[in-house]
């Protein structure tokens, strides 16, 4: 027997299992949640506040690419040397590797480790992340729509006239506070403290539930040196450190097709918004400069 060629069958048979239970647990996940979102409406009903509450549901960014925990080894795993537990009012250190479970075992990571329990941390993967994204390109992190795109569910019974309805004019994250605000008859404090503040930038988007155009505005996104512009069908994207593209979102919503240099007064007008409101907004050149220390 060839051993080399039998290792090599045995190693694709115990990734795909390993696989498998990736999306197992991913799965696992989602019903969890979906679970705790049932007992939070559970109690609204049972309190009678069902009817008057307005419920937001989204992603915050698309399929995430990164791979910790999906390597061969899991060095960072044996950076845990403090075994001892977690006080019950003490939260969790660190969001990435290495990191301890609530009893002060060591977080496992690495293909040899069977994802699942609560000492496993392995993430999504570039692979599943483009399964999560198809056919939008890129992944969160970046600003193109593989990284932005995410439907927003609003559930607000008695308010959106037609229930069901897909509306697809693009909105922003921005806009989870105006619409709060607006609804809420509330006033939004130009101070705090006697400090000012910065001032709202989303939009109501209480329009939408009444099947109304939200009001004209430009959007914009920065992060980590990854920009972008959203006007109309207009869209202007950076990848960093990388040069602008210019798309027609309602001809190439899967941003295929680069017609900067085909539309060069759009792409220059686009250009000179985003420096106004990057400065305006206190954006950061990337990579952030930070102060060396002595």
């Amino acid at each position: 027997w060839d051993m080399s060629e039998q290792a090599g069958d045995w190693e694709r048979e115990n990734n795909k299992e390993w696989e498998a239970r990736c999306m197992e647990v991913y799965a696992a996940m989602i019903d969890c949640m979906d679970q705790g979102i049932g007992r939070i409406v559970g109690e609204l009903k049972k309190q009678n506040e069902f009817d008057n509450t307005l419920i937001f549901f989204l992603q915050d960014n698309g399929g995430c690419a990164e791979t910790m925990g999906r390597n061969i080894g899991s060095s960072w795993s044996r950076a845990i040397t403090n075994h001892d537990p977690m006080r019950p009012d003490e939260l969790q250190p660190m969001i990435y590797p290495p990191m301890k479970t609530r009893d002060g075992r060591a977080v496992l990571g690495g293909t040899s480790v069977m994802p699942g329990p609560d000492g496993t941390f392995i993430a999504y993967g570039r692979n599943w992340a483009n399964v999560s994204n198809t056919p939008f390109r890129e992944y969160k992190h970046w600003v193109h729509e593989g990284g932005i795109s995410t439907p927003l569910i609003c559930h607000w019974p008695g308010h959106i006239k037609n229930p069901g309805d897909l509306f697809k004019e693009p909105g922003h994250l921005i806009d989870i506070m105006a619409t709060c605000v607006d609804v809420a008859g509330a006033h939004y404090p130009k101070t705090h403290n006697n400090q000012e503040i910065q001032p709202m930038e989303g939009v109501s988007l209480k329009p939408a539930f009444e099947n109304e155009t939200l009001a004209d505005r430009t959007i914009y996104w920065e992060h980590e040196g990854n920009r972008a512009v959203r006007q109309g069908k207009w869209k202007f994207v950076s990848k960093y450190p990388g040069n602008w593209e210019l798309y027609d979102m309602d001809n190439d919503r899967t941003e295929m097709h680069n017609i900067a240099n085909e539309q060069p007064e759009k792409a220059q007008e686009l250009l000179k918004l985003y420096n106004t409101w990057s400065k305006r907004c206190g954006v950061q050149p990337w990579p952030l400069q930070r102060p060396s220390r002595r």
